[in-house]
């Protein structure tokens, strides 16, 4: 679509009571990123309350109509999705905005491929809107969906606003504090209107407030350093009350009560015991029952596993061991989810593996014929893997003759433990009973009789690889070392999910590849590169972390290193900023790595920490060039196991991570936001 036109949702799909909108960027070095957030509007084009606000800490709005479905990494960078369940969004409201911000003094010209998609409700992709002339604007509306004669409709807008989030905010009637740093909008023009729009539809997007408007980060979603002037010498400060958005929910402490046993052999009696499962089957249909229970019985856990597959906001019911016709041998799919809203239904079928067994391609094609024939909307697959752009877990046959669509959507444990996690440690549920059936399922997932640990091996090839690239004898173009690259990425993002989880901080993969390049040709690329160099590379970005941690895994020397990059663009001499980074490390490992990075194409000098904490001035360049950063790294033993086992080389990712960001990355983080939000954006 181009900038300003319409179209008509049912004109394009059959399947638009539910649909999922995209909004995605890249950047050169894969760190930029931006906040996504919607407005549900009324007749007068006003917000009838801050609930209309969805941004990151109200995720959800319209009475579940519209969820905020996270980030999910792409090619080129990342996507954050919005599910819409269009029949239930109240009819009060008549349009609904689709937006994006920057902030620290960022500006969306500093990303490319600004991009907007909408989906349907089987995952085929509907509307794909381009953005540009982006260049110096902090806030920009990618689209809006609204209704004409009873039907929902699709424009593409592609406005910016110089003033950031409160400038866009305020313009929509959210109610915004009076004691917050100055802002002052700057409206972007009204697009033209282009041939074949609707006149009586083409309405000018609403002008900016002339007033002057002081908005506190809190009240509008926007960071604490998107306030471009500093507060007032003389007056101090008021404090930011409390976002009206943030309704009240009930989290789970994260210290425990002192316990009543009389020793430690005492075990506290579960919901979901684990200990008498003995085979995989009776593993894999306790797990289905467990998660498809809480489901049902946990409106915010069960919305946050379906919106991002078309499910609407109603009622759900869930079943297990259903039988159901297939020829001459009736097939029973492990579960069944069913949502009801206005009297219409959504199903789909559930099919499970645990304990690393691997997806049957008969049994799920099975479960799609069987789908479309009784018109139900999905096929959904739990396993431990972790499904990959580009690269299905299961190939199926699309019968292209039948009217209805089945979609087929994937999700690992790992993804199920990471959302249960959230809700429950970070932005809470509807009430305490609900919280203690989320903790029981965590427990039950995270028994290590459970089978649900997620991804647990690098496959087959993970020891021919290895041996090849000891000995020398490993090519480029073998089919082993793209398998290999395949179950690494799957390890990274499960890497960024648990550590998501349990930071309750956006965790997801950097790509820098091409901006639009292909994920198979990028991960063909990364495997010759494997043959080559013997080297496994991965980085990731936490939200609020000044700087990509990134992972090595050298397979020729057997170690792993965790590293990262603070940027150092602190005032004074190079000796008192060294001085200053030791003493935020007083905690760190002895062995920690550190490297001057200097200005220019040369390498600074490098020490340990433990020489350098007497010693600070042993990485001062000698000759005088500019320090730009530092670099930190840990050094630890790769295991060579393919699985997860104590010597498997999955836990050894996973403890090399886990002790980096606990005993480096925690120790800068803190210092680099307070600095980072003391200063006014520009």
């Amino acid at each position: 679509m181009v900038k300003g036109a319409n179209v008509g949702l049912t004109a394009l799909s059959e399947n638009v009571g539910s649909v999922v909108v995209g909004l995605g960027w890249s950047s050169a070095t894969g760190e930029g990123d931006a906040d996504v957030s919607v407005l549900l509007l009324d007749g007068d084009g006003k917000v009838r309350s801050d609930d209309d606000f969805c941004f990151y800490n109200n995720p959800v709005a319209g009475g579940g109509s519209v969820q905020l479905l996270g980030k999910t990494p792409t090619a080129d960078g990342s996507e954050d999705r919005i599910s819409f369940d269009l029949d239930a969004v109240p009819q009060e409201v008549d349009k609904v905005v689709v937006a994006a911000s920057r902030y620290g003094g960022s500006r969306f010209g500093e990303l490319h491929d600004l991009r907007l998609t909408l989906a349907d409700g089987a995952g085929d992709g509907l509307v794909r809107f381009a953005v540009e002339e982006a260049d110096e604007v902090s806030a920009v509306i990618f689209g809006e969906l609204y209704r004409r004669s009873g039907e929902w409709k699709f424009r593409a807008v592609g406005q910016g606003y110089a003033s950031g989030l409160a400038g866009l905010a305020t313009d929509y009637g959210v109610d915004i504090d009076d004691d917050a740093a100055e802002e002052v909008p700057e409206p972007a023009q009204v697009p033209e209107q282009e041939p074949g729009q609707e006149p009586a539809e083409a309405e000018a997007p609403p002008q900016p407030a002339a007033p002057v408007t002081r908005v506190p980060a809190q009240a509008t979603g926007a960071r604490a350093d998107d306030a471009p002037t500093a507060p007032d010498p003389v007056a101090p400060p008021k404090p930011a009350r409390r976002p009206r958005t943030a309704k009240k929910k009930v989290t789970l402490p994260r210290t425990t009560r002192k316990s009543l046993a009389d020793n430690e052999s005492w075990r506290s009696a579960r919901l979901f015991p684990v200990s008498a499962l003995k085979s995989d089957r009776e593993r894999e249909t306790r797990a289905t029952s467990v998660v498809l229970a809480v489901m049902a019985q946990v409106p915010e856990f069960g919305r946050r596993l379906t919106a991002g597959f078309g499910a609407p906001a109603g009622r759900m019911e869930t079943y297990t061991e259903v039988t159901l016709p297939h020829g001459e041998s009736p097939r029973r799919p492990d579960g069944v989810v069913r949502v009801e809203r206005a009297g219409k239904l959504w199903t789909a079928l559930v099919e499970t593996k645990t304990n690393g067994n691997a997806l049957k391609p008969d049994q799920v094609q099975a479960y799609m014929d069987i789908a479309a024939r009784r018109g139900y909307e999905a096929v959904i697959t739990l396993s431990n893997d972790v499904a990959l752009e580009g690269s299905p877990l299961v190939d199926v046959r699309i019968d292209g003759r039948r009217k209805h669509k089945v979609a087929l959507w994937h999700l690992s444990w790992a993804e199920v433990v990471h959302q249960a996690q959230m809700l429950i440690r970070h932005e809470g549920v509807g009430n305490a009973a609900h919280a203690w059936l989320l903790q029981e399922l965590l427990h039950h997932l995270q028994h290590e009789n459970s089978g649900c640990h997620g991804f647990q091996n690098m496959g087959a090839a993970w020891v021919p690889v290895r041996r090849g690239i000891d000995d020398e004898t490993l090519c480029q173009g073998d089919a082993r070392a793209l398998e290999v690259i395949e179950n690494w990425e799957r390890l990274v993002r499960q890497v960024c999910l648990r550590l998501g989880g349990e930071l309750g901080q956006k965790v997801l993969p950097v790509q820098r590849t091409r901006r639009g390049s292909d994920p198979r040709a990028r991960r063909t690329e990364l495997a010759d590169h494997l043959c080559e160099q013997g080297r496994l590379n991965a980085e990731i970005r936490i939200e609020g972390t000044p700087g990509v941690l990134a992972i090595t895994a050298d397979l020729r020397t057997g170690k792993l290193r965790t590293s990262i990059e603070i940027p150092s663009a602190e005032p004074g001499y190079p000796l008192s900023r060294v001085k200053r980074l030791i003493r935020r490390l007083s905690e760190a490992p002895a062995d920690l790595h550190i490297e001057t990075l200097v200005d220019g194409e040369g390498t600074g000098p490098r020490g340990t920490l433990e020489r350098l904490r007497p010693e600070p001035a042993d990485i001062v360049p000698k000759d005088g060039a500019q320090i730009t950063g530092f670099r930190l790294s840990l050094f630890k033993g790769m295991g060579n196991g393919r699985g997860s086992a104590e010597t498997g080389f999955i836990r050894s990712v996973d403890e090399a991570v886990d002790r980096f960001h606990a005993q480096v990355v925690a120790q800068v983080e803190a210092p680099a936001r307070r600095s980072r939000s003391e200063e006014p954006a520009g």
